[in-house]
């Protein structure tokens, strides 16, 4: 299948996935994730009509980014680093993995220092995976009010990822988990946060049925990943 025919597919199946929720179709946005994709994959997506996209490693990005043509929009959807902040603040539009006050305010340090302000999500960890990053649910008011203070980030949201199953359905609670403290925390805050981000290729449907605004899609657009050993013979060549 052409990369055209998987981005409809995805579309079509969001679709369905808005109108059975009765949500409108355009509560939700699709993100492309673009770990181990090339450049050539990302600007022909974006002639698709796909113009979210987002990466999991700070070095990667740096490295794809430039390349690609300026209409993208990218987030940052990995486990952030202390020392990859002044990275991270130049390349991304937003960063979805907020954990922790102290990852906060080394982005709000770096953002100030490159003049520019970031939206960011906090990733909250509602399965209690020791093998999963995010802030405990009984931190997240701590850590909001910790992020609303800073200048130069704006909180708009929450993310998470639940844990692995073969059944799409055993996620459901979890993205329901994850709206719940989101309303809790707004409630009790005053803070406005539009923004869920959750659901991946085998589950966002779900995730959508269950209040997501962003799903985070890279298989079922762009098929299976590339192993570092083909990625480094594409940008190589065979030779001679």
């Amino acid at each position: 299948m052409e990369l055209s025919d998987r981005i409809a597919a995805v579309n079509l199946r969001m679709d369905a996935a808005a109108k059975r929720a009765g949500r409108a179709r355009d509560s939700v946005r699709l993100l492309g994730v673009t770990k181990t994709r090339l450049p050539e994959e990302v600007a022909q997506a974006l002639r698709f009509g796909l113009d979210l996209f987002g990466e999991n490693k700070v070095q990667e990005a740096r490295a794809k980014i430039p390349l690609c043509p300026s209409g993208a929009e990218w987030h940052f959807i990995g486990h952030l680093q202390s020392n990859k902040a002044r990275h991270a603040a130049a390349l991304f539009s937003c960063i979805q993995t907020i954990d922790s006050i102290g990852i906060a305010e080394a982005l709000d340090r770096e953002a100030d220092r490159c003049g520019r302000s970031l939206e960011v999500m906090i990733e909250v960890n509602v399965s209690g995976e020791r093998s999963k990053f995010g802030t405990a649910p009984e931190q997240l008011c701590a850590v909001a009010d910790a992020v609303n203070r800073l200048g130069r980030l704006r909180l708009t949201g929450l993310m998470t990822m639940p844990p692995f199953s073969q059944d799409p359905e055993e996620a459901r609670p979890y993205f329901a988990k994850l709206r719940q403290l989101r309303d809790t925390l707004s409630a009790e805050t005053g803070l406005v946060l539009p923004q869920l981000s959750m659901g991946m290729s085998d589950d966002f449907e779900i995730a959508i049925e269950e209040g997501s605004t962003i799903v985070r899609v890279g298989t079922a657009l762009f098929g299976p990943r590339r192993s570092l050993a083909s990625r480094q013979k594409e940008d190589i060549g065979d030779g001679p």
